[in-house]
């Protein structure tokens, strides 16, 4: 008779404290793909999104909300995840697209895009936070799901890699906003640059500190 007790889709992790998805029901076999975004308060850039389904014969050691573990880390585990997860892919929604929709929407957007980029097929998705975009499978939301779910501790930490490269590109393009640092953030640092500078082409235009330096002429 098949097992109708709720499993844990990452039993070998080993975790203390499992989260077990109530929304569907998970069996031996059945692809687990975790999602999560970075870049979702900035000012400039796009949102970006990761989805990944790891290997249940590959545990990666040291998953863990992106935030919370090193930059040094978070690349030498981005590389573990490419090279050994079944699948991943990023997904992403422009400024324009932010402008458009609103953040949220555009988030909800940018994940359709990482789950439908995913080399195999996902059965169901795990989501960081309150909130699931229209998805072809089961999917559930978990709040603060990057610290309780492997699958979306690794795509956060994918998405948050490929955001921060994105800055640091911004960065070299214009080193006087200091993206570097803030990575897009509302800082005060970053503040002070709008102020003096203007507004770029990458800004976020319906974002409050942007559309203020645009409503007073000033534009990079």
């Amino acid at each position: 008779m098949a097992d109708t007790q709720p499993c844990d889709p990452f039993a070998e992790y080993g975790l203390a404290d499992p989260f077990i998805p109530s929304d569907f029901f998970w069996q031996p076999g059945m692809l687990v793909a975790g999602v999560d975004e970075v870049g979702r308060g900035p000012l400039v850039g796009a949102v970006v999104t990761a989805a990944v389904i790891l290997d249940p014969k590959y545990p990666i050691v040291g998953l863990a909300d992106s935030k919370k573990i090193s930059e040094k880390k978070r690349l030498a585990l981005e590389s573990e995840i490419k090279s050994h997860a079944l699948g991943w892919a990023l997904g992403r929604a422009e400024p324009d697209e932010i402008d458009q929709l609103n953040i949220l929407h555009a988030t909800m957007l940018a994940m359709q895009r990482a789950v439908a980029a995913l080399p195999v097929e996902a059965h169901a998705v795990l989501i960081d936070g309150n909130r699931v975009p229209a998805l072809q499978c089961p999917a559930q939301a978990v709040v603060k799901g990057d610290g309780r779910v492997p699958a979306i501790s690794a795509a956060s930490i994918l998405a948050k890699v490929a955001r921060d490269r994105e800055m640091y590109a911004l960065h070299a393009r214009y080193p006087q906003y200091g993206f570097d640092r803030h990575k897009g953030y509302p800082t005060a640092v970053h503040m002070a640059a709008l102020e003096q500078h203007g507004a770029l082409a990458e800004h976020r235009r319906s974002f409050g500190p942007v559309a203020a330096a645009i409503a007073q002429g000033n534009l990079f």
